[in-house]
């Protein structure tokens, strides 16, 4: 006789506040960011979340004392609160935003039942802090991926690319795997600027 595991039962209220909060998060598949895919679409903030929990799968195991699941929980939820104030471009942030961010994260997740919401806040605050293993590495990625696109996306000729040999330095030194990937896609982005420098 073949036995079945118990079903997990979620209670009704729970499923609804569960299904609230991926109804709302569809609108970060429209969210835009400041580049462009190869193709020349705005990319999106889910194209950014979905590459760089990818990239926290390839990479986690370069990187000591990372538990995965723990790490793709804070990738899936770092940019959550862009649902309610969109992204700002880095060139374009004044100050911190984290405290607005938080807030439309806060807002975002009260559908939730508590237990979930708490971890799932308690996740985007330890990210924010950057102190443990997890939150490290996935700043890096967060910033790495960025960097990434930038350098592969179909960009205005405009575009800033010098900005990104600077952008997010102070979470990518430290570990050598994360520093030399960031010196590979530094001289793509070197190589994209004087690129775009001469045909100005």
């Amino acid at each position: 006789m073949r036995l079945h595991p118990t079903p997990l039962f979620v209670p009704a209220p729970d499923l609804a506040g569960v299904l609230a909060v991926l109804r709302r998060a569809e609108r970060l598949k429209d969210t835009v960011r400041s580049g462009y895919t190869a193709g020349g679409r705005p990319e999106s903030v889910a194209d950014h979340t979905w590459r760089l929990c990818l990239m926290a799968v390839l990479l986690h195991e370069h990187v000591p004392d990372t538990d995965l699941l723990r790490l793709l929980k804070m990738c899936l939820v770092h940019d959550l609160g862009e649902i309610v104030g969109g992204d700002i471009p880095a060139p374009a942030q004044a100050g911190d935003k984290s405290d607005a961010e938080r807030h439309d994260l806060l807002d975002v997740l009260a559908p939730l039942p508590r237990p979930l919401r708490d971890e799932l806040v308690a996740l985007w605050d330890e990210y924010e802090a950057a102190a443990t293993p997890e939150a490290r590495l996935a700043k890096a990625l967060d910033k790495l991926e960025t960097l990434l696109q930038h350098t592969q996306g179909a960009n205005p000729p405009d575009f800033d690319y010098r900005f990104n040999l600077a952008y997010g330095r102070r979470y990518t030194t430290g570990d050598p795997v994360i520093e030399a990937l960031r010196r590979e896609i530094d001289a793509e982005t070197e190589r994209r600027a004087v690129e775009s420098e001469s045909g100005r």
